[in-house]
């Protein structure tokens, strides 16, 4: 054991996780020159298009250091903040981590609520000033604010650049030197956190998991203390760039196991792993439970594909363990689903995987929070779809989640993030300066006001510096109120919101004239309102279009081209009755776009 290290790496989006360990994975020659590609370890084509990294990536490597070889788990992580839970799963099943800072942009607010939760796991952080060779690169100072965000000392920092392979061996050595070999008694029973899971069609689900205490046999029969099911380990090993199997993975190990299990629902993140016939007294305290923040209804385009979607979704959830989901119903979409996300992109990059990786084509409804209402009869409910709620008229009062949100910005941007917040109805409680630049801001939101484009918002006003981290703070009374969107009179509870109602006529207008661009012309005209109950609160109309049935008529009197177009107008009235308004995918999602 005195030779494994287990780390990872943490660091803000797009500070060069990925390219640093493409070169530690070079120099430990863990992969030859031929296999070699840029961001190797992430493997979706989704993230290679869009150059972040959604999954962490496990991966062991082997370095000689002084003669004696030493085993290295590494775990590459995202940056994202909505793919925060990841973060949070791998540093529970590592001893150190490398923390990443920009020479060029220094430390960000992600970097920061990486480093806590590293910090509270008790990591060994060791500091790395990467892409010293930009042009733009302030190394100096840069490491003057890492001095003073981790109080160590100013040689204990590794420059390095992932992209010329400048300071790789420094950063090896420090792992070795610097992170503890990972602690455990060998002889104890089996006790093994599983930290993730793949679905593989061919062979079940593949679960990662890393031994804190005792050692695991291939043949053995092993046991999931949280679920309580019984398997034999048909196959365990190691994860190089391919699976390593081996026969026996040891104390401190980072491992998989592959034991033919084909009910997603068995595996959970978190669990732990012992024997069956000698269990371990207590499972492994994992991570914190995942909080859904956003929460937005996914139906399958095809009605009939229901059962698809739900087996799409439950392989989906093995392999990001931040999607929480439950069946639901809507009067305009048919059977489909409401879906707990972490946030926009998150719900964004899932939308996204179902159409690639499981050719599911989906619509997904506007996100929403759960709200509580108290009705006449003194009943509480928890809606948290605009289609559940109850007439205006038979209720008493309704409750809206809000959040605690800390934000940690440059004192240049302190104005625009204020008059953000104020905009979204929230409330300042505390400010604290963190260094002469750098200032903590606490407020109290609404939750429904943040889950749109609060954090877009921010990142814009404040030039990607700002952060965002938060917890629910409890329920408040609030005047909030259902807005429906009828088409020719007809409700879509797909398109429902439920608003304030200070901003209900303003969003009800800009709803009505962003759908009036997005659902094509049909033979006949198309009227879009925005209500309150019965109040009509914004109109658009949606022309129809027109054949020039007088074209054959010229010259002569007026009455015969009126008797043609009389005639029409009364084909375009019949015609709107029986027509139905198709709406396109991307009508569902111009709630979004509303700024």
């Amino acid at each position: 054991m005195k030779n494994i290290r287990n780390f990872c790496i943490i660091a803000h989006i797009d500070h060069g996780k990925s390219t640093l360990a493409d070169r530690l994975l070079e120099f430990t020659k863990t992969v030859s020159n031929r296999d070699m590609q840029a961001q190797l370890l992430d493997n979706m084509d989704l993230e290679r298009e869009r150059g972040i990294t959604i999954k962490s990536h496990a991966i062991q490597m082997t370095y000689l250091y002084k003669g004696e070889e030493f085993t290295l788990n590494l775990i590459d992580t995202p940056g994202h903040v909505d793919f925060s839970y990841e973060v949070s799963r791998s540093i529970a099943a590592c001893e150190g981590a490398l923390l990443l800072v920009d020479a060029s942009q220094g430390t960000e607010a992600q970097t920061i609520s990486n480093l806590y939760l590293a910090i509270n796991h008790n990591l060994t952080i060791i500091p790395v000033l990467n892409k010293v060779d930009l042009p733009g690169a302030r190394p100096e100072e840069i490491k003057d604010e890492m001095v003073d965000l981790l109080g160590c000392e100013r040689d204990d920092i590794i420059p390095a650049s992932g992209k010329e392979g400048i300071g790789i061996k420094e950063i090896l050595d420090a792992i070795i030197e610097r992170v503890p070999a990972p602690v455990g008694d060998p002889e104890a029973p089996l006790q093994a956190l599983i930290f993730d899971s793949v679905f593989n069609s061919y062979r079940g689900i593949e679960v990662i998991f890393r031994i804190k205490n005792g050692s695991i046999k291939k043949g053995d029969k092993v046991k999931f203390m949280n679920t309580g099911k019984e398997y034999f380990a048909d196959e365990i090993g190691t994860l190089g760039l391919v699976q390593i199997p081996k026969q026996v993975v040891e104390c401190g190990d980072v491992g998989y196991l592959i034991s033919g299990i084909k009910v997603a629902k068995e595996v959970k993140v978190g669990d732990t792993i012992t024997h069956l016939h000698r269990q371990a007294s207590e499972s492994i305290v994992g991570f914190s439970e995942v909080k859904p923040m956003v929460f937005a209804g996914i139906y399958p385009v095809d009605t009939t594909e229901f059962e698809e979607l739900r087996d799409a979704m439950e392989k989906l959830q093995l392999n990001d363990a931040a999607l929480v989901w439950e069946p639901e119903t809507s009067a305009a979409l048919g059977f489909g689903f409401r879906c707990g996300f972490l946030g926009m992109l998150h719900m964004e990059i899932v939308q996204e995987r179902l159409e690639r990786e499981f050719d599911m084509t989906v619509i997904t409804t506007v996100p929403s929070v759960q709200f509580r209402i108290t009705n006449t009869k003194d009943q509480l409910i928890n809606i948290s779809a605009p289609s559940e709620m109850p007439e205006p008229n038979l209720i008493n009062w309704i409750e809206e989640p809000y959040i605690n949100a800390q934000i940690i910005t440059k004192s240049d941007y302190i104005g625009p993030i204020l008059t953000l917040c104020m905009d979204k109805r929230g409330m300042l409680k505390n400010q604290v300066y963190l260094t002469a630049e750098r200032v903590e801001l606490q407020f109290r939101l609404p939750l429904a006001e943040v889950v749109f484009d609060f954090f877009d918002k921010l990142k814009t006003i404040s030039k990607g510096y700002a952060s965002l981290d938060y917890d629910l703070a409890g329920y408040e009374e609030s005047d909030m109120v259902k807005l429906d969107v009828m088409l020719n009179g007809e409700p879509v509870d797909a398109l429902s919101a439920i608003v304030h109602r200070t901003k209900a006529y303003e969003w009800g207008k800009k709803l009505c004239e962003k759908l009036r661009e997005l659902i094509p012309r049909q033979m006949f005209e198309i009227a879009i309102q925005a209500a309150i109950g019965q109040k009509i609160i914004a109109r658009e109309t949606v022309k129809a279009m027109r054949k020039d049935v007088l074209a054959k008529c010229y010259g002569g009197d007026i009455s015969r081209k009126r008797k043609l177009l009389e005639k029409q107008k009364k084909g375009k009235k019949r015609m709107r009755q029986v027509g139905n308004v198709e709406i396109p995918q991307e009508a569902f999602m111009a709630v979004l776009k509303i700024n």
